[in-house]
């Protein structure tokens, strides 16, 4: 089969919905260029990552990169592919250059040539996520060890929001806690939790795909006692109370459950929330502080912003 690959130069505040979009749409597999991955290991304590190649990159932007099969319906899923990413701007949303420009790939190519790109790489002070595919051995006798099969539809655990959040959690996760992750994606934020310490993890996503891909991933890592993966559109009719509360999305869909979160946390629980570019971090602040949040503290990492909030006692 052929496939056409649609490469869309835009923002990073755009990623995560323009994603959203292209995968609801039928791609079979999203690849994020962004530039500032080619200098990450001079800014950061998690060493290299990538084998990088910079002519593939942008000077400015990052390029999304999608895979689509080629065939009669190919022309109408691209139109209305453009239609949603030019209604973003009415969102608040910069969608940047938003130049879409495609090329014709075969199935060999696209469906294995992203995993060279993806290797072992340390998240936080204690945890490394390694591709399942890749042999490898912790360095030292703490270390937590993900192994993560994200499939083509999902980030590798390496994106600046997912890294923030398992920072986080790292620092605030005590023992025998009990998490909710709200749009669980391939799971990591749930296995995280588990291996920092949490008892039980509630990971909730509404599309299915992302519940079966954390369901593969809690067994690979041999969770499957300590994770409940379910289909659920954020937190709605959810009655289990948490200690924590984590949340790798967009902003404009934190806002809209901060309410729920503070019902499903226990008096001084946390609301841990990632996926904020710094735009819209004083959006989110000010819903967290008008349902009686505390902001404790926040972590950045370049333009992304990771929020701790404490539903005050």
């Amino acid at each position: 089969m052929k496939w056409s690959e649609m490469c869309i130069h835009t923002t990073n505040e755009a990623v995560e919905p323009i994603s959203n979009i292209l995968h609801n749409n039928g791609a079979n597999g999203i690849v994020i260029e962004d530039p500032l991955d080619l200098v990450k290991e001079r800014d950061t304590f998690f060493g290299e990552v990538y084998e990088l190649n910079p002519a593939e990159y942008p000077e400015d932007g990052i390029f999304i990169k999608a895979y689509l099969p080629i065939d009669e319906f190919l022309n109408k899923i691209i139109g209305v592919i453009k239609d949603s990413i030019n209604e973003l701007p009415s969102y608040n949303i910069d969608i940047g250059q938003n130049n879409i420009t495609f090329s014709e790939v075969s199935e060999i190519d696209w469906a294995t040539a992203w995993k060279r790109y993806y290797k072992p790489v340390k998240i936080s002070e204690k945890v490394t996520i390694a591709p399942t595919w890749e042999k490898y051995e912790p360095k030292s006798e703490d270390e937590l060890i993900i192994e993560l099969d994200p499939g083509m539809a999902f980030g590798t655990g390496t994106h600046p929001t997912t890294m923030l959040s398992i920072q986080a959690l790292e620092q605030y996760i005590n023992k025998k806690d009990t998490i909710i992750d709200v749009g669980c994606g391939s799971g990591v934020l749930s296995i995280a939790s588990v291996l920092l310490g949490a008892s039980k993890v509630y990971a909730y996503d509404l599309d299915d795909v992302a519940v079966k891909s954390t369901q593969i991933n809690m067994k690979i890592n041999k969770l499957e006692d300590k994770i409940i993966a379910k289909q659920n559109d954020l937190l709605h009719n959810v009655t289990v109370q948490a200690d924590i509360i984590v949340s790798n999305i967009l902003a404009e869909i934190i806002v809209r459950f901060v309410e729920d979160a503070w019902n499903n946390l226990k008096q001084g629980g946390l609301f841990v929330t990632s996926g904020i570019i710094q735009t819209k971090e004083q959006d989110v602040q000010l819903e967290m502080e008008k349902h009686g949040f505390s902001i404790l503290e926040t972590f950045h990492m370049g333009e992304w912003v990771c929020m701790i909030a404490r539903k005050n006692e």
